[in-house]
């Protein structure tokens, strides 16, 4: 009776071993808001080494986008086109506080219709009805499983609804963790349901304000002895080294945030199956180029972190991809590589076979763009329109006069020699500046002055 039992106990085992690996791999999708691809430990900043240890093994053992950049680097366009694989002037978000349309097919939307369990926790910022109004289910864009505000930048108890609930609720203490735990149950309790998941986490820091990162991880850091990047001038160097003593006491809490959703994961069994995905909706320049947040095309501003797992799909050993990947990109890769049909609608490229090794990384560039300045970098505060690429190598950029930079990033990594002035690389400019026009033609872009813009999708100056 004994063996008849045990023989029993894993024929039961090995069956809910294959029903759990047989189903369409899980989503958990993690991003956080104003985090550039330079500041970890694995990208090289010196200030970080050894202190985002989660995220230098999830780049170890999983796959890294080293040239990831946000296509247009502030929050609104970037969530639009996360959610609908769109560019932004087809979706029409171009500047911050201002809503989607409800009838757009999104990333939501096809994982719910593909039979997922799906969820969304944290900052939204893509309803446009005021930051912290309600949003109701029908603006919810396919995600079940809700507990969002718009937009807070007040990291302690901060605010959000549940549901189709319009009772304001409170998370307890620190935001980005209460969110985190929040998530890590929404994972433990769907882990062995027969559905598939998709959740995403959006995470409000290190967005400032800085100095409500918790203390215990700013105590970790002493400004005076940050090596800032040779691209802050003498002159930011305090202001920047303040701003980092916060900056970096959100990331090493969050890197801290990562390490348990992927134990999470891990001790509910569904590692294998799971895609885990951080990165983040656009860079902050910190001082660099004499300037602070975002929205500029220089690498600080535009370029993300992008981090992939998913050991049954890309395997467990650690691969790194140069090749350019822009945010509409997102959602087909992901759609791509949960084996899911991508709606005709979505204008990014399926590069999930690039990220299985099963395709030739062909994408020469990404796009950067700005379509008006706005918020933090208006028109006051310099802000202008431009359009530009970001391949592997080269960062070349129009403004409305033309062209504007030209950076040697292998031999440039701080972009301090605009090489526009080179008539040695006439040749290459006029390369790249016709991989730029090809691709604004593509996306049927005249590359007007942002007002026009403004007044096409009837928005307030």
């Amino acid at each position: 009776m004994k063996s008849i039992f045990l023989m029993g106990l894993l024929a039961a085992t090995v069956s809910a071993t294959e029903m759990n690996t047989s189903k369409s791999p899980n989503l958990v999708f993690v991003f956080a808001d104003q985090w550039r691809a330079q500041a970890t430990g694995y990208a090289g900043d010196p200030n970080l080494k050894g202190k985002t240890p989660n995220l230098d093994k999830l780049a170890e053992d999983g796959v890294w986008m080293r040239t990831a950049v946000s296509t247009m680097p502030a929050c609104t366009p970037y969530r639009a086109s996360l959610l609908t694989g769109q560019y932004a002037l087809s979706h029409g978000l171009f500047i911050n506080d201002v809503p989607l349309n409800p009838e757009l097919n999104t990333i939501g939307k096809v994982y719910k219709a593909a039979g997922y369990d799906t969820g969304y926790v944290g900052k939204w910022h893509v309803d446009g009805h005021g930051r912290s109004s309600f949003i109701p289910p029908e603006r919810q864009h396919g995600f079940d499983y809700w507990k969002v505000l718009e937009c807070s930048h007040s990291y302690n108890d901060s605010p959000y609804y549940e549901g189709d609930s319009p009772q304001m609720k409170k998370w307890k203490g620190y935001d980005a963790a209460a969110q985190t735990r929040d998530v890590q149950n929404y994972i433990t309790e769907h882990a062995n349901s027969p559905k598939p998941f998709a959740v995403f986490l959006s995470w409000g820091p290190p967005h400032g304000p800085v100095k409500l990162a918790p203390k215990k991880y700013q105590k970790q850091f002493r400004p005076e002895a940050f090596q800032l990047r040779p691209n802050v001038p003498a002159e930011m160097a305090k202001t920047a080294r303040m701003k980092l003593l916060g900056y970096y006491a959100h990331i090493i809490a969050l890197d801290e945030y990562v390490g348990d959703l992927l134990k999470t994961i891990d001790e509910a069994g569904i590692a294998d199956n799971t895609i885990f995905v951080f990165t983040s909706d656009h860079g902050d320049m910190m001082g660099s180029q004499d300037a602070m947040m975002k929205q500029q095309p220089y690498d600080e501003s535009c370029q993300v972190p992008f981090l992939v797992s998913y050991p049954a799909g890309l395997g467990r050993e650690g691969r790194q991809i140069d090749m350019p990947f822009g945010t509409p990109d997102i959602m087909p890769t992901l759609l791509g590589l949960c084996g899911l049909e991508i709606p005709e609608s979505v204008e990014g490229s399926d590069y999930s076979q690039v990220l299985a090794g099963q395709a030739k990384p062909e994408n020469e560039a990404a796009l950067i763009e700005c379509i008006t300045p706005c918020g933090n970098w208006n028109r006051r505060q310099g802000g202008k329109e431009y359009r530009g690429i970001r391949t592997q190598r080269y960062t070349y950029v129009r403004d409305l006069d033309g062209p504007w930079l030209l950076f040697d990033n292998e031999k440039d990594p701080y972009q301090m020699k605009n090489l526009l002035s080179s008539p040695e690389h006439n040749s290459l400019q006029e390369r790249l500046d016709k991989v730029l026009a090809d691709k604004l033609r593509d996306r049927n872009d005249e590359f007007l002055h942002g007002d026009e813009y403004m007044k096409k999708w009837s928005y307030n100056k």
